[in-house]
């Protein structure tokens, strides 16, 4: 498991270069290894299970317990199930390249949230809010 900093950089490569089509499992794959952080950093091992046939959306669930608020991000993870799904789908190069944007953006939401949390055990209890990390800051 690489440093979420490298995860970043990695984003922002993908951002910058234009991800497309075939960036998508990578990105579903970053995505897995932003939860998988989380798991580990509550003691656990990251399941290798699969939720409705996506690794991702099995972190999710066991990022999630005894811990609500972070099912903030649990919709975060749906779409970029949902983007990956349609850029399976998708023939046409423009729509292709909307759907690969969306998930480069959904992973780094996903991303910043789990860092976040990572620092603020409360962030996500008011629909992903970064105000205790702004609060802080200031």
């Amino acid at each position: 498991m690489r440093p979420l900093a490298d995860i970043e950089a990695r984003l922002d490569a993908l951002e910058s270069a234009g991800a497309t089509a075939t960036d998508a499992t990578e990105l579903l794959a970053l995505s897995e290894e932003v939860l998988e952080h989380w798991v580990s950093a509550r003691g656990e091992a990251p399941t290798a299970d699969r939720r409705e046939g996506f690794r991702l959306l099995a972190l999710h669930r066991q990022g999630c317990r005894d811990v609500p608020s972070f099912n903030a991000c649990r919709e975060t993870c749906r779409e970029l199930v949902y983007h990956y799904n349609l850029l399976g789908l998708e023939t046409d190069a423009a729509a292709a390249a909307r759907h690969a944007r969306m998930m480069v953006l959904l992973a780094r939401h996903l991303h910043l949230f789990v860092a976040g949390k990572m620092q603020v055990e409360q962030l996500g209890e008011f629909c992903c809010s970064s105000r205790p990390l702004r609060q802080e800051a200031g």
